[in-house]
């Protein structure tokens, strides 16, 4: 049976119910069922969440459409179809609290039954019945029995009870308490994380998108569509919530449309939960309002918030008094407190600290919320007498209508959050976007401070002049000092910078490591344990070749399969339990043995496979003989032959695993689709290297090439970034998209795709012409440079200006904003992330290598951590390894970086968020891996990442090099950052002049005592190592061991401490 109903659940709602019936009076809170004889509720086709619809699915813990309830203190009579009445029956058969009673109506085909006319006696016999009075209800049954009803003569008297529901649903248990988490944390998280961040994007880039299509990409982030065009819910952006590990997306949906008002909306600002997204753009200055909420396993949560750009004094100091209000009235909503004297609070703190704003306050300030999305019977308003009770939840909504800013036009404020009442207060469920840091945007502001804050910094950097921060003797400047004194100032300063920041992330990715992995018990990963595949050679003896019948081995390769005689029967094996066939030769005999997969040989001595039966017993190998040498060697190659086919078979099937089939191209009709003309396109397509063309559609490009007898078609719904790479200092301007699934292209998957054209023309005369016996000297050169520049800057206008249609024609194909991303050539690095050594370019929001294949282009939001390795005084280079949030992924490797720009990528990488790990040595991934997959709760509970070393501190990782003897003395006492920043600046010096060598040092005490201690080491263990071989060195050998602690000393010459 498909759907099962939660008995106990049901029995212990209904027992509630009986008893705060029997016990009803007129003054309380049931007071409205007190006098009733029996409460009816209906249910019709189709119909949205109301109260009736509510409290049957708060009842049965299912929605039934078309049905009827009667409820009486002795009995329940319910009139459904055939399909409804087979569920209930698990309610009927079990122990209710009174009898139930099910009338099945007929199907359509079927004879009328005496089911509805019983239904109408048992409800004509009361004279007072309770329901909904102000619901009406549709449908094919709801029909008939309007129409049975009006021809009862005499019928009950109907009161309204909708308080005592309300009632009933009110006060939340366990179960409802956790949905309305969940709910909340969709909501949160869905405003908090993209919500907040498009809005940002938008009103940055001052994009034109209209209210209506905004709203609609909110609500697109849960998935949308039908059959093969449906999308699953967005996880980058659930990923990121708390708790919503294991949600149940078919149980989650918005409780309305997304609400996103501006100063542009048609009609003004509304503040009503009735509000819609209208069809005008978006304005890109003023207050925006933006309601979102969301309903989990029926029940709700609401949030909505207030953001301001360039907001004024007055709006600022309105929107923090708002925040205080709420934060009051969240002390005041405890168990006990009335409906009608937290309006009053809120009203009177609004006259007495801003009275002039009393007329603009809003009617009343929340409302109950859970399975009814807006429960009118627990209205936050004036004249609402109810109480508050512990576990009841509210949507709080607080705010001011009809404002006039200084340029005299209208607007609105708005706070809204889903409260949960306490025993001493209110507790927020919804949180987030809600601080001033985070809801007003001060753009002009921006523009003043900027300018003077970016300036300094760069004249620092690149001006000549030093900074004087107190290097003084005698009065005067010391100009060596000051010098080399700023450079160690500057760095030490960005390093502090990192390293504090470093332990903030770090710290962050601990907590979210823990909340993440902390919800699924320990596992987390998603992956399925190790198993045994079961392979089905043939369906029964009938499939079975003819030439079994000979009892002799047989290679079916059309099934796959190696038949093998055993005690007289025919027995067949799949070729993939066959590990591998040998044959040997003795004396007048082959002997044929077949080895077969058994657990612990599967993939060698580590391989820890299962078997669902641990006491069975395997066959490992069987062996033949046979006189007929030359059959054997033909059986075995066809057994070898046939393994190698299949091994490939599945190589490939595993390979293309994750190729998707994409949708079909909607070509652009009644006009021409925009064209990219003369490009080349990677991977390429078979046949002569020519130049195609590619094309924008409705939803995707094409490239075609030139005879358009091939073409590549990519969906927009399928590209995850789009890179414009320009032609300065590169041979190629390039379109490089990167897609979500890989696509075939020939007969190999492609995860990316490229267009470009050589930005050098070699069509050009070299020999000269008329115009060159005029001219003399460089000017000939001095012009092809200059129409070269001209020709690089037209192909990246126009390439670029490509980027940015197929953007906006993505935007109105998907609705997902798709800017082109340019690489940051100041930012890059060299590197070795396959075999060449490449320049990596970080993006926006990527590291990428777009210049020659294979391409490499890593999304920066998808890296956990980043580990540096090899960081060694002394090493000229060092490596980099990504590890991803997606554990089963291998690490991406990047190796022998300059050493030169380790302080460039370590602030890159902090720049963007990204925890860094220092090491001096490799590590062997594979394992640290397998450990954390795991169980990654257990490895973020036992510290997580810590085991690095990359908390931000990195005198643990250096206290433990010991590369340089030398410098043990000096880092005893200094840390280790500021003792090897400043090695590395007196190596500068002592290259430089020996005046600036020494000029470096002063002031340094320690460091004569710290070379005579090593003279005197290197001077013991050059006389051991003489003694070691005095006996087998000749007297021309002698004085070459000897020269041993001269070079020692010239070694450690370029610290510049030599004293001599």
């Amino acid at each position: 049976m498909s759907v099962e109903l939660n008995k106990d659940l049901i029995n212990a709602r209904l027992k509630t119910i009986l008893d705060a019936w029997t016990k009803a009076g007129k003054n309380d809170e049931f007071s409205t069922i007190a006098d009733v004889d029996a409460i009816f509720l209906a249910a019709g086709e189709d119909e949205p969440i109301r109260k009736g619809t509510a409290f049957q699915t708060w009842l049965l813990g299912f929605e039934f459409p078309s049905t009827l309830i009667l409820l009486q203190k002795d009995k329940v009579y319910i009139l459904c179809s055939v399909s409804k009445a087979r569920i209930l029956e698990q309610w009927q058969k079990s122990k209710t609290p009174i009898p139930i009673e099910i009338f099945v109506q007929a199907k359509a085909k079927d004879p009328p039954t005496d089911a509805l006319p019983k239904f109408l006696e048992a409800f004509a016999s009361h004279q007072r019945l309770g329901a909904l009075t102000k619901e009406t209800y549709s449908g094919k049954l709801i029909d008939e029995w309007n129409k049975a009803l009006s021809a009862v003569e005499k019928k009950p008297e109907i009161a309204d009870i909708a308080l005592s529901i309300s009632a009933f649903m009110a006060v939340k248990d366990d179960d409802e308490l956790k949905a309305t988490r969940i709910a909340a944390n969709l909501t949160s998280t869905l405003l908090t994380h993209y919500v907040a961040v498009k809005l940002e994007t938008i009103l940055d880039r001052e994009t034109k998108i209209s209210h209506e299509v905004f709203a609609a990409q909110i609500e697109a982030r849960i998935g949308s569509g039908d059959g093969d065009d449906a999308k699953g819910p967005d996880m980058k952006v659930w990923s990121k919530g708390r708790g919503l590990n294991d949600v149940d997306w078919l149980a989650t949906e918005y409780c309305y449309s997304p609400i996103i008002q501006s100063r542009s909306s048609e009609g003004g600002y509304d503040l009503k939960s009735t509000a819609e997204s209208t069809e005008d753009d978006m304005a890109h200055k003023g207050v925006f309002l933006v309601s979102v909420g969301m309903r989990y396993k029926g029940y709700c949560a609401n949030v909505g918030r207030t953001f301001i750009v360039d907001p004024d004094k007055d709006q600022e100091s309105i929107y923090n008094f708002l925040l205080g209000l709420q934060t009051d009235l969240l002390h005041k909503m405890k168990d006990g407190a009335v409906a009608r004297e937290l309006y009053h609070y809120a009203l009177s703190t609004v006259k007495k600290q801003k009275p002039e704003l009393e007329k603009h306050f809003v009617k009343n300030i929340g409302f109950g919320i859970g399975m009814e999305f807006r429960d009118s019977s627990f209205l936050l308003s004036p004249k609402n007498a109810r109480q508050l009770k512990a576990n009841m939840v509210f949507n709080v909504s607080i705010g001011f209508a009809d404002l006039e800013d200084q340029d005299k036009k209208k607007y609105a404020l708005q706070l809204i959050d889903t409260v949960k009442v306490g025993q001493d207060k209110g507790i927020f469920l919804t949180e987030g976007v809600k601080s001033t840091k985070d809801t007003l945007f001060y753009l002009t502001r921006d523009d003043q401070e900027e300018k003077p804050t970016k300036k300094p910094p760069a004249a620092k950097v690149n001006g000549n002049a030093s900074p004087v921060k107190n290097k003084t003797a005698g009065g005067k400047v010391l100009r060596n000092k000051t010098r080399s004194a700023a450079q160690e100032d500057a760095v030490q300063t960005a390093g502090a910078k990192i390293a504090d920041h470093q332990k903030e992330v770090h710290r962050l990715l601990q907590e979210e490591g823990l909340a993440k992995y902390s919800e699924e018990g320990g596992s987390g990963t998603g992956k399925e344990g190790k198993g045994w595949k079961r392979f089905q050679s043939y369906k029964g003896e009938v499939g079975l070749p003819k030439e079994v019948e000979s009892l002799r081995i047989f290679v079916d390769r059309k099934a796959q399969t190696v038949i093998l005689p055993m005690n007289g029967f025919a027995v067949p094996f799949h070729i993939n339990t066959i590990k591998n066939v040998s044959k040997n030769d003795e004396g007048e005999f082959t002997y044929l043995r077949v080895n077969f997969q058994t657990p612990g040989q599967l993939a060698g001595k580590k391989e820890d496979t299962p078997f669902e039966d641990p006491d069975a017993t395997f066959v490992r190998s069987v062996t033949y003989r046979s006189a007929d040498g030359h059959r054997f060697d033909s059986i075995s190659k066809q057994i070898t032959d046939l393994k190698k086919e299949v091994n490939k078979r599945e190589q490939q099937k595993k390979e293309l695993a994750d190729v998707i089939e994409q949708d079909v191209l909607v070509e652009m009709k009644g006009r021409r689709p925009v064209k990219l003309p003369e490009v080349f396109v990677r991977p390429a397509l078979d046949g002569k290297r020519l130049p195609g063309e590619v094309e924008i559609h409705q939803n995707g490009l094409r490239y075609q090439s030139p005879m358009g007898t091939q073409k590549i078609d990519i969906l927009f719904s399928n590209v995850k970034h789009l890179f414009f790479q320009p032609c300065d200092h590169e041979l190629l301007v390039i379109i490089h998209v990167h897609l979500k699934s890989p696509i075939m292209i020939g007969k190999k998957k492609a995860h990316d795709v490229q267009f470009f054209r050589e930005a050098s023309d070699v069509q050009f005369d070299e020999t000269g012409n008329r115009k060159r016996k005029y001219r003399y000297g460089d000017e000939d050169e001095i012009e092809m440079e200059q129409q070269e520049r001209k020709r690089r800057q037209m192909l990246n206008k126009e390439f670029k200006a490509f980027s940015e249609k197929i953007a906006e024609a993505a935007l109105a194909s998907t609705g997902d904003a798709l800017e082109p991303d340019i690489p940051f050539r100041e930012l890059s690095f060299e590197g070795v992330p396959f075999r060449t050594n490449v320049r990596l370019q970080p993006t926006t929001e990527c590291l990428v290598h777009l210049s020659d294949p294979p391409f490499l282009v890593v999304t920066l939001s998808d890296i956990e951590i980043a580990s540096l390795e090899r960081v060694q005084f002394g090493l000229k280079q060092f490596d980099l390894v990504l590890v991803f949030k997606d554990f089963t992924k291998v690490p991406l490797h990047i190796n022998s970086i300059p050493s030169g720009q380790l302080d460039d990528v370590k602030m890159w990488l902090d720049s963007v968020d990204i925890p860094i790990a220092e090491g001096p040595v490799n590590l062997n991934w594979g394992p640290i891996m397998k450990t954390i997959n795991d169980s990654p709760y257990d490895f973020f509970r036992d510290g997580g990442w810590t085991f690095l070393g990359g908390t931000g501190d990195e005198s643990d990782q250096d206290d433990e090099s010991d590369t340089e003897s030398e410098f043990e003395a000096e880092d005893a006492g200094e840390p280790s950052d500021d003792s090897s920043e400043a090695s590395g600046s007196n190596f500068d010096g002592s290259d430089a002049s020996d005046d600036e060598g020494s000029g470096s040092d002063f002031g340094d005490e320690s460091d004569g005592e710290d070379w005579d201690e090593l003279e005197r080491k290197a001077a013991k263990s050059d006389k051991k190592r003489a003694e070691a071989v005095v006996e087998n060195d000749s007297d021309s050998d002698r004085p070459k061991k000897k020269k041993a602690p001269a070079k020692s000393k010239q070694s450690a010459k370029p610290n510049g401490k030599s004293k001599r």
